[in-house]
């Protein structure tokens, strides 16, 4: 929730910015890190989800590992002082310079995504004389119902490895040379609320991990990726996640073999109620069957309503006359910069707060200088609220 104090020092403020509620940051870390004790579970914080860095500290604070997508994720992850050990690299596309950084960093494991690259990764590790621990990903084909741009495990997804193709990777695992195998990586997508998507998920890895077994292969480590959604729809009201029913049905639905550890990469769960837009109302335009709210943030600070036709709650902070409805468009010369349409809203005027809720995964991180737009500054509440 923005409280009243935040909001008077939200006035000094040049717009748009990002603020971030560290006490709220704190009390989700400190969820996530007690339900996943209760089970043994080990977490990676998906550094995707949001790199700034103060979110950073305070997740290494909470003693999360880190899941990388990109060598440059694996740098900052190193910087910003993760043990390597703790540090996981997934991503379809690693280049040969990335894979070369992660093996001299000495990371946990690189999550493999194809044969291919399994055969690159065996190569050079065998050139720089080291050896690589791997997970491999396999794609589960299970639908979780979401936008198509955030469902990553069907069949067909450019991510993972299809159980199809398994008997060719079997025998590319015996021939390499220079690899550790250390277990199986599956993911099915991002904003599931739906805790009957992570039962199926629980069944379909109990099929792949026998297959691997009866194969061979033993599966010490078991990432079961990440994917628990927030409420974008009522962020006051449902500010942490549910961390405690996503490890628990895990833990109901999938037994672990003897020695096992199970491992979790949420990103977007850990810090999206923690962040949001906070922004002015430029001009107040009314139109022949709507008034436009205009307001400095566009899509350049938070493209998600833009790119996957996301919602983020708006809210009137400084507002205090009848509700109307507006809809609340940005700045930016594209039709699809808008965050709402049709919202109502305490009377907007000229110079109003404005803040656009749940904007901490996949808004700053994202940001772009589209229009030549400056970046917005991000502002902290343990700062400003001193």
């Amino acid at each position: 929730m923005i409280t009243n104090a935040a909001i008077e020092a939200f006035r000094q403020i040049e717009t748009p910015f990002y603020y971030y509620d560290m006490t709220l940051l704190r009390r989700t870390l400190a969820a996530c890190v007690e339900q996943a004790q209760r089970f043994g579970f080990q977490v990676h914080y998906a550094i995707k989800a949001n790199d700034d860095a103060r979110i950073v500290e305070e997740v290494r604070r909470a003693g999360l590992g880190i899941d990388c997508v990109s060598g440059g994720e694996v740098s900052l992850a190193l910087k910003a002082g993760f043990d390597s050990g703790k540090i996981v690299f997934a991503g379809v596309g690693k280049t040969d310079k990335e894979i070369n950084l992660a093996l001299e960093a000495g990371i946990g494991c690189f999550n493999v995504e194809s044969i291919p690259e399994l055969e690159v990764i065996d190569a050079i590790a065998g050139a720089l004389g080291t050896r690589a621990r791997i997970a491999v990903r396999v794609n589960p084909d299970i639908d979780a119902h979401t936008h198509k741009y955030i469902t990553t495990g069907l069949e067909d997804d450019k991510f993972g490895i299809s159980t199809r193709a398994l008997p060719q990777l079997f025998a590319a695992l015996r021939a390499s040379r220079n690899i550790d195998f250390t277990g199986v990586h599956l993911h099915v997508g991002s904003q599931i609320t739906d805790m009957k998507v992570f039962e199926l998920e629980c069944s379909r890895a109990i099929e792949i991990q026998k297959t691997f077994t009866d194969n061979g292969f033993a599966v010490a480590n078991l990432n079961l990726g990440g994917g628990l959604g927030v409420d974008y729809y009522q962020p006051d009201i449902n500010p942490v996640p549910q961390f405690d029913a996503w490890f628990e049905t895990i833990a109901e639905h999938l037994p672990a073999a003897a020695g096992q550890t199970f491992h979790f990469e949420p990103g977007r769960a850990l810090v999206a109620q923690c962040g949001s837009v906070i922004t002015r109302v430029v001009f107040v335009k009314r139109g022949l069957n709507r008034t436009f709210a205009i307001v400095d943030a566009g899509m350049n600070d938070l493209i998600r309503p833009a790119l996957y036709q996301a919602y983020h709650k708006v809210e009137n902070l400084t507002g205090s006359g009848p509700e109307r409805t507006y809809d609340v468009v940005g700045p930016i010369c594209e039709s699809s910069d808008i965050w709402g349409e049709q919202i109502v809203l305490p009377e907007a005027c000229r110079g109003d707060l404005f803040a656009i809720r749940t904007a901490g995964a996949y808004g700053q991180v994202m940001a772009m200088p589209y229009n030549r737009r400056p970046f917005a500054k991000a502002y902290y509440s343990d700062e400003i609220l001193k």
